[in-house]
């Protein structure tokens, strides 16, 4: 095309034109590979999570799936630079050498960069967290949204978005992982029944258990801990419930609601701090002192009242 413009005697013109041709090759080629790649990475999630042993293990290899779609990504766009870097007349040898240089300059300014990625090969290595945990890690709880060798993205209750640094990651709280416990403490006047509570307390963990919506969440009946401990104002008790993960939010406050009604039916008081107001001795303008009792000062005031 370029002998029937009469271009074919300007040199440069000529390596231009095909240089561009080339760098557009290139371009193609590293986009069929990202495709290819990409649609391989989606197979073998397909297959690998229909052979998944159970929910924990799909979570898991549905994350390392989203980093080996991301690691093949850079590595493309890095191997596509270098080549056209080259096709553009730059030598990619200098740039190794000041990169090189350049790295030892900075090198204390990336070392968390590295701690980042170092640690979050760590983590997905050991599966610690995966996509849809809720875990608590670098002071921040919420679900993971997304887990990559940089950072973990995690969003609360609130709505509100952390991005988390892995190399700030010291500790992680996975409470999803396998299984989870809906745990309770109700409390109990001093004057109730505790082994009545209790009874009513594996009734409505019975009940709930049959329910068609809450029973396939519990994985085992009640375990009743006991007294936890002795409160200002009630016996507090202390059991739970086994559930699924992420499961066990909403299972505790389904007990909780029936744990109320069934107490109040069968007479076992749910105490609550008392309001005694106390007038000053003269004027009646005078103001009045507010003091909260629990139930068992206001015995021992009671009982020094009577003596």
């Amino acid at each position: 095309m370029l002998s029937s413009l009469g271009l074919d005697q300007v040199p440069y013109l000529v390596e231009a034109v095909q240089a561009a041709w080339r760098i557009g090759l290139v371009l193609v080629l590293a986009w069929v590979a990202w495709a290819l790649c990409s649609r391989l990475i989606s197979v073998a999630r397909t297959r690998l999570t229909a052979r998944a042993i159970d929910a924990d293990n799909a979570k898991q290899i549905a994350t390392m799936t989203h980093v080996f779609r991301y690691i093949a990504g850079v590595v493309i766009i890095i191997v596509a630079v270098m080549l056209v870097l080259g096709e553009l007349g730059i030598s990619i040898a200098p740039l190794i050498a000041t990169a090189g240089v350049a790295g030892i300059a900075i090198g204390f300014g990336v070392q968390s960069l590295v701690k980042d990625y170092f640690t979050g090969f760590v983590l997905l290595f050991e599966n610690q967290i995966r996509n849809g945990d809720v875990i608590e890690a670098g002071g921040k709880a919420g679900l993971v949204e997304e887990v990559t060798l940089r950072y973990v993205r995690l969003r609360d209750w609130h709505g509100v978005v952390h991005f988390v640094p892995n190399g700030l990651i010291s500790t992680v709280s996975n409470m999803t992982m396998g299984y989870a416990f809906a745990v309770v403490e109700p409390g109990i006047a001093y004057r109730s029944d505790v082994d009545q509570a209790f009874e009513v307390m594996r009734e409505q963990a019975s009940a709930l258990r049959k329910d068609p919506v809450f029973g396939p969440k519990i994985l085992e009946d009640l375990d009743i801990a006991g007294v936890e401990k002795w409160g200002d104002s009630a016996v507090v008790l202390r059991a739970r419930l086994k559930t699924l993960p992420l499961e066990q939010w909403n299972v505790m406050r389904e007990y909780l609601k029936r744990l109320k009604a069934a107490f109040e039916a069968n007479g076992i008081e749910i105490p609550y701090p008392h309001l005694t107001v106390y007038a000053g001795e003269g004027s009646p303008r005078a103001p009045f002192t507010v003091q909260m009792v629990g139930e068992k000062e206001l015995a021992k005031k009671t009982e020094k009242t009577e003596k």
